[in-house]
């Protein structure tokens, strides 16, 4: 007679596979230093709007303003998709390290800067750093947290990104005023320094957790694809360089725009080919970007980052320049957005982890973005202060609500190994939609401003507003003329609020394409094609998907015989009929080898049971 065992071996050794659960002291002290470097990155997009007017005084450089924003942009842009192929080589602990050390000597050399050429070499540092950090903290959450769980945490840790991109210009503000512009930078030290030391400490050991950490030096350095980053790096620099150009420093149509716009076009094709053809080992592989979750959260979160970037650059502009409030009053007037977006955040992540779907989430964000952004157009001189509260409130709830959702979807729809770029590409898709929508909102506030002048009448040059700034409306006109001159800003400005709206209106379209997936319950490829799902808490779906394959290769295994059978006498196949069929899957099992182990795909954190099969007569 013929029997089978199957058993887990090492069952009391750590899973080196799939993430698991550290100790809850160590991960709440970890998980307070991840949100601590969320804040110093989120921080560092928007602490300069009200500092720069010092920093250009000191340095007398003018000039430069616009390269110390970009330059940061531009670094993040250029190296957040080569961290995900960073993080999918090596141990994400410390990768992630050395990305933040990347971002504090760029802060440090920022604040001890002593010319504008230093700090914007600094400011392009710490870019390279921001490229990683965020993506890996997001990482290392998913490493240490079940996904049923994640979107508690990952919520919390977007709502601390929204808090300080709202409270940026407040504390710029603030330091500048009251101290030195020089704090926005040095600051990040200590709380850099705070998380680097958590992260080397309480970071759960994942040494051998994905095999191809364990690869060669010279394997590793073959599967970085060098090509790639090669014709990314010139391509994504030359586009964001002529995004930030074209309509502001040079005419659209100026030869250098279209040279850049070129340039990015010919480099991205390039590219994409190089992606196609060399397939996993690519920076964005195909199969990721073919997954379906992937594609339609990149579009959603590219748009509706797109309308809260707007929202967050152009409101406190809004309330300098037509309600003449100071940058700290423009800041304090902002915070109805700061709660609406945190409160939102961390009430969506427990509302994911109570019903287990995220799309609904993603759907309903992007209605209120798009309907808080078309009330934002409405406002006027005369707007009271209710309503443009109202109106915040309105568009930071949905910003709040689907904001970190692509996260959960991609690590929910992706396997363990292709998370890494999975999330790489939502981060992506995220700060570069800054730079597009941006640019595109300041080409259109620039625009309309030289109309609404002209048709005016009124006796100023617009290009007197682009440089002196939208704070010193009432010095560039005669008194008869401020109130005249500030109807023509704030019908200019409110323009911009109309993008915010479409974009967030269109990212509808990317909401309503992302799968309803349950983080609860666990995908696992083979059971999709049977339109299985098992339950990760209650099922023990390790042991039945072992059962579905020994079912499968019992029915390979009849069929076989059946084939075999013919011109057999009666009695034997009656004989063989009998035989239970864990004979035959114990047989077809060993031929693969007594003490082969098989590992089965899937998606979520769950202990793999190894299993070995082994027959006896």
């Amino acid at each position: 007679m013929t029997a089978s065992s199957c058993h887990r071996t090492d069952e009391d050794a750590p899973d080196k596979r799939w993430p698991l659960e550290v100790s809850p002291v160590k991960f709440y002290l970890l998980f307070i230093s991840l949100c601590l470097a969320a804040f110093c990155l989120a921080l560092d997009y928007t602490i300069l709007a009200t500092a720069i007017p010092r920093i250009t005084d000191d340095f007398r450089s003018i000039e430069d303003v616009g390269w110390y924003a970009s330059s940061y942009l531009l670094a993040t842009c250029a190296f957040q998709l080569s961290y995900g192929k960073l993080y999918n080589l090596f141990p994400i602990k410390w990768v992630f390290l050395s990305a933040l050390f990347w971002f504090e000597t760029g802060s440090l050399i920022c604040g001890v800067a002593p010319n504008s050429f230093t700090l914007i070499f600094g400011r392009t540092v710490a870019g390279v750093g921001c490229g990683g950090v965020y993506s890996g903290a997001l990482l290392i959450v998913s490493q240490s947290v079940p996904l049923a769980k994640r979107s508690l945490f990952n919520g919390m840790i977007g709502g601390v990104s929204a808090l300080a991109s709202v409270a940026g210009p407040l504390l710029g503000g603030v330091f500048t005023d009251k101290i030195t512009w020089r704090l926005c930078f040095f600051i990040n030290l200590p709380l850099g320094l705070s998380t680097a030391v958590c992260v080397i400490l309480f970071c759960s050991k994942t040494d051998g957790r994905n095999p191809r950490w364990d690869l060669p030096w010279r394997s590793k350095i073959s599967e970085i694809d060098l090509f790639g980053l090669a014709t990314f790096l010139p391509a994504i620099v030359s586009l964001l360089l002529a995004l930030q150009w074209g309509g502001s420093r040079f005419p659209w149509s100026d030869w250098r725009i279209i040279l850049l716009l070129c340039i990015a076009v010919v480099l991205l094709c390039g590219f994409a080919i190089i992606q196609v053809r060399n397939g996993a080992q690519a920076t964005i592989p195909p199969t990721v970007v073919a997954n379906r979750s992937v594609w339609s959260c990149a579009i959603f979160l590219f748009l509706i980052s797109g309308a809260f970037f707007i929202a967050t650059y152009y409101l406190p502009l809004w309330f300098q320049a037509i309600r003449g409030d100071t940058a700290v009053q423009s800041g304090i007037n902002s915070i109805p957005t700061l709660l609406s977006v945190v409160s939102l955040s961390l009430g969506s992540g427990a509302l994911v982890f109570a019903t287990g779907y995220y799309t609904w989430a993603c759907i309903l964000a992007a209605i209120l973005t798009s309907i808080g952004g078309g009330l934002l157009s409405t406002l006027s001189i005369s707007t009271s202060t209710a309503r443009w509260i109202g109106y915040q409130v309105l568009l930071g709830a949905g910003v709040g609500l689907g904001y970190q959702q692509p996260i959960i979807a991609v690590q929910t729809a992706l396997p363990p190994e292709q998370i890494a770029e999975g999330t790489a590409i939502q981060v992506f898709m995220q700060n570069f939609s800054g730079a597009v929508f941006i640019a595109a909102a300041q080409n259109i506030l620039n625009n309309r401003l030289v109309q609404e002048v002209s048709s005016r009448k009124l006796p100023v040059d617009p290009s007197r507003l682009f440089g002196e700034g939208a704070t010193k409306l009432a010095e560039l006109v005669d008194a008869d003329d401020v109130e005249t001159l500030r109807d023509a800003y704030n019908d200019s400005l409110v323009q911009v609020f109309y993008l915010a709206s479409a974009a967030a209106g269109l990212s509808l379209v990317g909401a309503l394409c992302i799968p309803w997936l349950n983080v609860k319950e666990e995908y696992i490829p083979m059971a999709e094609e049977s339109n299985i799902k098992l339950d990760a808490v209650h099922e023990r779906p390790r042991e039945l998907e072992v059962s579905m394959v020994a079912d499968k290769v019992a029915e390979a295994s009849s069929s076989h015989t059946d084939c075999d059978r013919k011109g057999l006498p009666e009695s034997r196949i009656r004989a063989e009929s009998q035989r239970p069929r864990i004979a035959a899957t114990s047989h077809r099992l060993h031929r693969l080898g007594s003490e082969e182990a098989i590992v089965l795909p899937s998606r979520r954190p769950v202990a793999p049971a190894t299993t070995t099969a082994s027959a006896s007569m």
